[in-house]
């Protein structure tokens, strides 16, 4: 077995050292809940923007620029549904 000496490394290499604290059960519960929850309020927000996109566009009611408004929300949703589909 080869050893370093640490207080000479060879040329073009690097000593890193890190101490890291090991993640409790009860931490690592709250972080994947926190994940779990801010997930669903993200896909809650776009669901309901989606919706009201949609709305807008199918209404009667609504002038062109506001159907304007609505398509380019709801494409740049539609498009960013499928880069992160994609990219997962």
């Amino acid at each position: 077995m080869s050893t370093i000496d640490l207080n000479a490394p060879p040329e073009n290499h690097k000593v890193s050292v890190s101490v890291e604290r090991e993640e409790t059960a009860g931490e690592r519960w709250v972080r994947l809940f926190k994940d779990v929850v801010l997930f669903l309020v993200a896909v809650a927000f776009v669901v309901v923007m989606a919706w009201l996109c949609y709305a807008t566009v199918t209404s009667g009611a609504a002038t062109a620029e506001e159907k304007k408004w609505a398509l380019s929300v709801l494409s740049a949703a539609t498009g960013g549904i499928i880069g992160y589909l994609v990219r997962k």
